[in-house]
């Protein structure tokens, strides 16, 4: 695996099922310290905190390999760990909201949170908080200049009709990433068929304790619940 990972484990006599939280930080930045999906390990669920190659040292798609290398170690290591390997999902902010996106379009995963991801990585689609030269470093050269990898990192072009379902999250107030991307990814869902929710914070922008709180909480918890419906709140 080219990722560490941090595991989180509720004391449980059957297998957890397991959400892999995945960082932000623009591709570039950031580590698995400080998780905020730790809260569901009160609520019956493992959680890793996962690591990934930054942009400086590879292109995409190597974060998002590192992602699925993560939840192949996890599956193969399941019995050792005491995991559930029929039931995971996954979570992110920002970067690792796209990766969440990315995934979960594809349905590599039951189910995820995406919170403010990026989706399209043209410098139009950037919008507010223009970031020309994290998207450069991120596919080792402009969208023009790699248009190829430009499509396969913009989920929306990957969404499938059995894709996961997702609840996707958005400050009104965001200035780094456009508040339309979250509403295009969800209207892509919609038009393929796929149960997803948007969920607009008032008054939030990038992150923040919004995010964290306890009425996101209670929008997060139970979709993962609902999914694996063998998991009982501890709570």
């Amino acid at each position: 695996m080219s990722c560490a990972c941090d595991l989180f484990l509720p004391d449980s006599a059957k297998p957890l099922p397991f959400v892999i939280w995945i960082h932000r930080g623009a591709w570039c930045a950031g580590s698995k310290d400080l998780c905020p999906g730790i809260f569901l390990t009160g609520h019956g669920f493992a959680v890793a905190s996962i690591n990934y190659r930054l942009s400086q040292e590879a292109v995409f798609p190597a974060q998002l390999d590192d992602c699925r290398s993560a939840n192949r170690f996890l599956r193969a290591n399941a019995k050792k760990y005491n995991l559930d390997v029929d039931h995971n999902g996954v979570g992110g902010g920002c970067a690792g909201g796209h990766r969440v996106a990315l995934g979960g379009a594809s349905n590599k995963i039951q189910c995820g949170v995406d919170w403010y991801g990026p989706i399209n990585l043209t410098p139009d689609g950037l919008g507010r908080g223009n970031k020309i030269d994290v998207i450069v470093q991120l596919l080792g050269g402009t969208v023009q200049e790699k248009p190829e990898l430009a499509t396969q990192a913009n989920p929306i072009k990957q969404v499938k009709k059995n894709a996961a379902p997702f609840l996707i999250m958005q400050g009104d107030a965001e200035h780094t990433i456009n508040p339309e991307h979250s509403r295009l990814l969800h209207a892509a869902l919609q038009k393929a068929g796929v149960e997803t929710t948007l969920k607009i914070l008032p008054g939030t922008g990038h992150g923040g304790p919004q995010f964290n709180s306890e009425e996101s909480h209670k929008l997060i918890e139970p979709l993962f619940s609902r999914y694996f419906c063998s998991v009982k709140s501890t709570k």
